[in-house]
């Protein structure tokens, strides 16, 4: 009975070792190559439940499409405003009560480490523009804060907003149905993922934005970036 009880028990532990393993390995991956750099993330990198089925194959050159987008000021935002800058994107809508406020929370952080930081943003889109207008994104912006110099809260098309999550940032799977259009009424996605982007429009690190420690890590990477790009 003893000798059952410690098998059961050593099965137990490496069975959870296992699943942290996993878990580590597609979750929370270390985004690092062999001379402690920032991996370049491509689609095949990254988690498959994650990954348009169209792009999952792509294990190299993948990069941020182009876009064109409006902030909580009213001003049109593309790529070029983030032309030789690194940022960090993710995806809200102002009326959530649930991961949006933290997440919101933890890119405070962010703004703060960064503050006035010519060379760094975030981009934060809405995932429900028919009700995310300027003037509301602008009043959730202001409860949290959030310096309009430095943080872009962005509208725009739906079919875009969601296409760039999908295609460009990878933080939710496609659709798969045959008749799945993009940004239809019933299409809406929800993410706690923060992404992180090179000057080159690379992807460069995914962290989970209700996480404290892994925003903590996020604006360690960041920090790193600043010197793999010699930005001050």
């Amino acid at each position: 009975m003893r000798l059952r009880l410690i098998v059961v028990s050593v099965i137990v532990v490496s069975g959870m070792l296992i699943a942290g393993f996993i878990n580590k390995y597609y979750y929370s991956d270390d985004y690092r190559n062999p001379d402690n750099k920032l991996k370049i993330i491509n689609p095949s990198d990254v988690n498959k439940a994650l990954v348009d089925s169209s792009i999952a194959h792509v294990s190299d050159g993948h990069v941020v499409g182009d876009f064109s987008f409006t902030n909580q000021l009213g001003k049109t935002i593309t790529q070029k405003d983030l032309e030789g800058k690194i940022y960090v994107a993710d995806f809200f809508f102002t009326t959530c009560g649930g991961i949006c406020p933290k997440m919101t929370k933890q890119l405070q952080r962010v703004q703060t480490e960064f503050s006035g930081d010519p060379d760094f943003k975030i981009l934060s889109h809405t995932v429900n523009p028919k009700y995310d207008s300027v003037e509301v994104m602008n009043a959730y912006a202001e409860k949290f804060n959030a310096n309009a110099d430095q943080w872009w809260f962005l509208t725009g098309s739906k079919e875009e907003l969601y296409l760039m999550a999908r295609k460009s940032y990878l933080v939710v799977p496609d659709e798969k149905d045959p008749n799945f259009k993009h940004g239809e009424e019933s299409d809406f996605i929800h993410t706690e993922n923060f992404v992180l982007i090179d000057p080159d429009k690379r992807i460069r690190g995914m962290y989970d934005g209700t996480n404290p420690d892994e925003v903590s890590e996020l604006i360690n990477d960041i920090y790193d970036l600043k010197k793999e790009y010699k930005i001050k």
